[in-house]
């Protein structure tokens, strides 16, 4: 189907002998939007993108991703798409030109186009003060910029992007949501793309699905998901420690006890009717004092809480579905 950038999965299941990595999910992602897939690690996101660009088969169900199936048409899925994924397949003693000039000849670019498209990419990634250099010299940034680069020689009308920003510092991670934003906003690519970070999922995605434990547990865009919160929540700092039990058993009077990543903070959500005004005349009343409270509104990582009892940032990483059961098509990563 010539011009189909969705991608539609039912019932896709993927099993590493005792372990179901991914159960059974339906998911639909439109053309030319940002599809974040948001879960810890070892929740089935990677091997789902490995389903979907034909490097992992199926246990059952089906996927089909520009219009093809990703079992039976696989060729045409992989024509179609271009892949960065989490390990990028980069060597040391090439430089950022030679990967890319390598990588035109592969995808069949005519030997009159590679050049130009070549200087194109690296300008477009911000390497071509770099581009002459070899790899092994590149930062962490650097490399994640060029394997996108490489994704995108074929000029692919769907990117899928494995969790392209894990172990940057700031300013790369920024540069790198930038030309994710620009593919979509100036070429109309459909991009995929999975992630640990909420704030990349908030920024980037037009819809986001969250997985948990191989299961799709929400979906929609970010304003709907933190809409079926609803309630806010407060978070207050005792000025004494010894008072830390004390402030959270009242505070637990006017909703549910939320986790925290500071040891010395409490945190409530608030049941409907109450508000901020009701805990501060609460801890007047019992003589607690407090360095800081504040009121927030719902955020991606409640409703991520809520959907599967557990915050995101600091999730057990101990169920990795990749480890678990390595296939040997796996290392073999394509692009398109």
């Amino acid at each position: 189907m010539p011009g189909d950038n969705t991608i539609r999965v039912e019932q896709l299941v993927r099993d590493f002998k005792k372990l179901r990595a991914v159960d059974g999910i339906d998911l639909h992602v439109d053309s030319g939007e940002i599809y974040g897939f948001l879960g810890p690690n070892g929740a089935g996101k990677s091997t789902t993108v490995l389903m979907l660009t034909t490097l992992l088969p199926p246990t059952s169900g089906t996927a089909r991703v520009a219009g093809y199936d990703v079992v039976k048409e696989g060729p045409k899925v992989r024509a179609a798409i271009g892949a960065a994924l989490q390990e990028a397949a980069l060597d040391p003693l090439l430089t950022g030109r030679d990967h890319l000039k390598l990588q035109t000849m592969l995808q069949g670019i005519p030997r009159a186009e590679r050049s130009g498209r070549v200087a194109e990419l690296l300008e477009r990634v911000g390497l071509d003060f770099a581009a002459d250099r070899k790899v092994g010299g590149y930062s962490g940034g650097m490399k994640r910029r060029l394997d996108l680069a490489l994704a995108l020689v074929h000029q692919p009308r769907l990117i899928f992007l494995d969790e392209p920003t894990t172990g940057l510092d700031p300013q790369s991670r920024a540069a790198l949501w930038e030309e994710v934003a620009r593919l979509r906003r100036e070429d109309g690519v459909t991009i995929f793309l999975t992630t640990q970070y909420l704030e990349e999922a908030d920024v980037l995605a037009d819809h986001l699905g969250i997985i948990d434990h191989g299961k799709l547990v929400a979906e929609g865009t970010p304003a709907e998901l933190k809409a079926t919160i609803g309630r806010p929540s407060v978070h207050a700092i005792p000025r004494r420690a010894d008072d830390r039990p004390r402030v959270a058993d009242l505070l637990g009077r006017f909703g549910d006890v939320l986790p925290v990543k500071r040891e010395a903070e409490v945190a409530v959500r608030l049941s409907d009717g109450l508000s901020l005004a009701d805990v501060v005349r609460g801890l007047d009343s019992e003589g607690l004092e407090v360095d800081d409270i504040d009121l927030r509104a719902p955020t991606l990582d409640d409703v991520f809480l809520a959907k599967t009892g557990r915050s995101l940032e600091g999730a057990d990483e101990s169920r990795d579905e990749e480890d678990a059961e390595p296939e040997p098509v796996v290392a073999a990563v394509s692009r398109g």
